[in-house]
């Protein structure tokens, strides 16, 4: 692990970087590692500072070095491909990763939550599922990741709908889903809180609850150990979309988020309960 992806990741202070406090230090080196890439793809795909083909330029460096080794490929690219080797990483999944965040460079709309399930597949899915062999977990959790993959990113977007509409005017929730509820894109970019918007967030959150709880359920016996890391995780994003439930959604005017103590709370819980499940 260099000091630049152990900086990237320090300095991101998300919740995924947060659960890495509980993994070996030999995993936690190798996953702040995957971390930082997935940080740099994310955050090149949405620099406003460089034109949509400066971006794709510099999203296509990472797909060639990803690849093979290049003179004047990325920082960082030769340690990621330390780490997909070591840990026997599919690369297909990074290549997954940039693809995703390509999406985001023009504005984009999703008809269904299928078209939706696509995008979330190659964004958070992927995600997961090259964390397995970084966790240690067999493929027998590949369900449980796509699955948990789905209900994180859908609590991220139902949490970042007013700052989507900030950034590009990006919009992620299903327009069919919209049109179920009577409530049109132009009251979505007016920032309209009303009835309408509370029916239609609110069966956003269901669904998001119904993957936590299908993640919960699809959790392989014998492996809660390894996957300590991804169950704090859904034990963080579920308490936020309960936070964001009870405050009916007021997501155009404050951005949600979990104090670092009740992290830690839900960190030691799970930590608990993962050693007595494993004796």
């Amino acid at each position: 692990m260099s000091s630049s992806s152990a900086e990237i990741t320090r300095k991101a202070k998300s919740n995924l970087a947060f659960a890495l406090g509980c993994l070996p230090r030999d995993r936690r080196r190798d996953l702040v590692t995957f971390y930082a890439f997935c940080r740099i793809i994310d955050d090149l795909a949405d620099d406003l500072h460089r034109t949509p083909d400066e971006r794709r330029g510099g999203l296509q460096q990472w797909h060639n070095a990803l690849r093979e080794p290049h003179r004047d490929e990325p920082l960082l690219a030769a340690e990621v491909r330390e780490v997909c080797q070591r840990r026997a990483i599919d690369p297909q999944l990074l290549h997954d990763i940039i693809d995703g965040c390509e999406r985001d460079l023009h504005p984009q709309r999703f008809g269904t939550w299928k078209d939706l399930q696509q995008y979330n597949y190659q964004v958070a899915c992927a995600v997961g599922l090259a964390c397995l062999p970084i966790f240690g977990a067999t493929d027998e959790a590949r369900p449980y990741a796509i699955t948990l993959g789905h209900a994180l990113q859908l609590t991220n977007i139902i949490r970042d709908v007013g700052e989507d509409l900030s950034n590009g005017v990006r919009i992620y929730l299903p327009l069919a889903d919209l049109a179920r509820f009577q409530y049109t894109e132009r009251d979505l970019l007016g920032r309209v809180h009303d009835s309408r918007f509370l029916a239609l967030m609110h069966f956003q959150a269901d669904r998001a609850a119904a993957l936590f709880q299908q993640a919960q359920d699809l959790l392989p016996s014998g492996q809660q150990r390894s996957l300590l890391a991804p169950e704090i995780m859904r034990h963080i994003y579920r308490t936020l979309l309960n936070r964001m439930r009870q405050d009916q959604f007021r997501v155009f005017d404050r951005r949600y988020k979990i104090s670092k103590p009740l992290k830690i709370s839900i960190m030691l819980r799970e930590m608990i309960c993962s050693k007595f499940s494993n004796s």
